[in-house]
């Protein structure tokens, strides 16, 4: 063995040794975790449903959690270096709704983020169908906080909204600053006048966002993301016949991840032996100048 490979080694087994130390100060396991996630959410836990282990074991000891919008392998870089090995995220972490990786076998990004993991002891697990199950809703309500938007909220229907003397072009300018959104796209006259608010966040599909637009009382359709021949098209048809509509749409990263800010503090209340952490999964898109 040469001088670098016996001091490449010696360094994966120091780290490997101080690893194991951290892990023995606690005995919370990630199926402790969940098992305690499972118990306070409040509604039945489904049999079919993608809030399962993506990555890692659920006997991992558990020294910090991050909870995310998105497990990207830069998110998890990072949640690695903070000490927290145990990423809860909302959405897929291998590039499909059920994370299917058979089509993945040998492709080098995958291999290397799920080698990352495994190398960590690293856990990775979705919380997706009981979060929007939990009631309130978790992602709508950490939205509605962040907006600000909780004495606009309509009691009997949490995702609709009311407003005094806006416009189309202020509502999109507050929600693009209080979101830090960089990339927002709007569909609509600014100058529209507005007083109902729909919001859908994340994906929209067709029957939903029709559905919302089409609806006499709504002003605007706030949503994530939507198929551009689809509800897109429909809101553009909407105002060409002349009704007085708007659609603006956030990117599904930044219409949902105050969602997984609000599930940190929810986590807090029920697991108190290691530290907890929102981690910003951050907007994927950049807007050229």
């Amino acid at each position: 063995m040469n001088r670098r490979s016996f001091l490449e080694g010696s360094a994966g087994m120091a780290a490997a040794a101080l690893l194991d130390a951290q892990d023995s100060k606690t005995t919370l396991t990630a199926g402790q975790v969940i098992d305690r996630i499972k118990a306070n959410v409040g509604v039945p836990w489904r049999t079919e449903t993608v809030d399962t282990i993506k990555a890692g074991s659920a006997d991992t000891a558990v020294r910090g959690i991050a909870t995310t919008m998105m497990a990207t392998l830069d998110l998890l870089q990072r949640a690695s270096a903070a000490g927290r090995n145990m990423v809860i995220t909302h959405e897929p972490t291998f590039y499909s709704h059920l994370d299917t990786t058979a089509d993945l076998a040998n492709n080098p990004t995958y291999e290397f983020k799920r080698e990352f993991i495994e190398k960590n002891r690293m856990v990775v697990f979705r919380f997706h169908d009981h979060w929007h199950a939990h009631r309130p809703d978790g992602i709508a309500q950490g939205m509605m906080q962040a907006l600000g938007w909780e004495k606009n909220a309509d009691p009997d229907h949490p995702r609709l909204f009311t407003f005094r003397n806006l416009t189309l072009g202020e509502l999109a300018a507050q929600m693009q600053k209080k979101l830090n959104d960089r990339t927002m796209r709007g569909v609509g006259n600014p100058a529209t006048p507005v007083r109902r608010v729909a919001a859908n966040w994340g994906y929209t599909d067709q029957k939903g966002g029709i559905r919302a637009l089409s609806q006499p009382d709504v002003d605007v359709l706030v949503a994530g993301e939507s198929r551009e021949w689809e509800v897109v098209e429909f809101a553009q048809d909407t105002i060409a016949s002349g009704r007085k509509k708007g659609l603006i749409l956030l990117g599904h990263v930044v219409s949902e991840e105050e969602g997984m800010r609000y599930c940190a503090e929810w986590l807090k209340g029920f697991i108190p032996e290691v530290p907890i952490e929102f981690i910003r999964a951050g907007e994927p898109f950049w807007r050229p100048v």
